[in-house]
């Protein structure tokens, strides 16, 4: 999985992430314009609520682009660590935009499947069914394609917005199953495809805002990256040891302080180009590593 992260500036991050959004922008709006037109048309509720995400979809997409924006801003007297977060903040968001929309969604379709009156319930045409096997293909893609640059840049926000694509993918494929099952005549199919969309957003939504909340507070790395920037200060040849490491990640950065062993008879000043050398080799090794303090230790 680290392979497929690329180490970029943060301006060459944020040209490549709104390029990505913009595509996403420009597939969502033509996808819930053809929706809307067949569900309104072929009277499918589902389809009408599938146009609805993806119409969300668009909003989510400008969401990522102004926290990508912010996120690359460089470091200032009140953001001397810079703005990683804002990228967080931009995923929860979204995931109160999906939220919301699962829910509206939820709500329509509880309010069909509790009438009782089914008969009443308009058939779905073929349109509806063309129209989600369409939707289901394009939002498959976007999701690989979206996915592909956030695990590449590490970017919580595009891959929130990713989700929100394969989610949208979901809830085409409920909306397929219940315009097909209301066209064989169990009508009361295609509001329950809305509500099975409901559940796949929600669960979506839950996904995406743990994972922002978990880049927002402070914690350490995974014991696997920092066994190997250990490892990667141990490899100097005057280092003797390490003494202790503490790292954290804020956003999508980590952030090292190190404590290395050395002889406690060498000058200080060869003190300070060991812990130099070590601090470059870090930062060359770990691309995510936005800040190292190597501390030298007599021994």
């Amino acid at each position: 999985m680290e392979k497929e992260k690329k180490c970029i500036t943060a301006e060459q991050f944020e040209k490549e992430a709104v390029r990505v959004s913009n595509v996403s922008i420009i597939g969502n709006v033509i996808l819930s314009l053809l929706k809307l037109f067949a569900g309104v048309v072929a009277n499918s509720a589902a389809m009408v609520s599938d146009a609805i995400h993806s119409a969300s979809d668009v909003f989510s997409s400008i969401v990522v682009i102004i926290g990508v924006k912010l996120s690359a801003k460089d470091s200032d007297e009140e953001h001397p660590y810079g703005h990683e977060r804002m990228e967080s903040v931009a995923a929860v968001v979204l995931s109160v935009v999906l939220a919301i929309t699962g829910l509206f969604i939820g709500h329509t379709a509880i309010e069909k499947l509790t009438s009782g009156v089914y008969e009443e319930l308009k058939m779905p045409g073929v349109l509806a069914a063309m129209t989600a096997i369409i939707s289901i293909v394009c939002k498959e893609a976007m999701y690989w394609y979206t996915r592909h640059y956030a695990k590449m840049f590490d970017s919580g926000a595009l891959m929130a917005d990713a989700w929100h694509h394969r989610s949208d993918a979901l809830s085409s494929i409920g909306s397929l199953i219940g315009i097909v099952g209301a066209r064989m005549g169990y009508k009361w199919l295609d509001p329950l495809a809305s509500l099975v969309i409901c559940i796949f957003i929600l669960k979506a939504t839950l996904d995406i805002f743990m994972d922002a909340m978990k880049k927002m507070v402070d914690h350490s790395c995974s014991k696997e990256i920092s066994d190997a920037i250990t490892e990667c200060a141990k490899r100097h040849p005057d280092a003797l040891g390490i003494a202790g490491i503490q790292t954290r990640e804020f956003g999508n950065k980590i952030y090292v302080d190190l404590e290395v062993f050395a002889d406690g008879n060498i000058s200080l000043k060869r003190s300070n180009e060991i812990a130099e050398q070590i601090h470059d080799s870090i930062e060359s090794e770990f691309p995510k590593v936005k800040h190292i303090a190597v501390a030298m230790k007599p021994k």
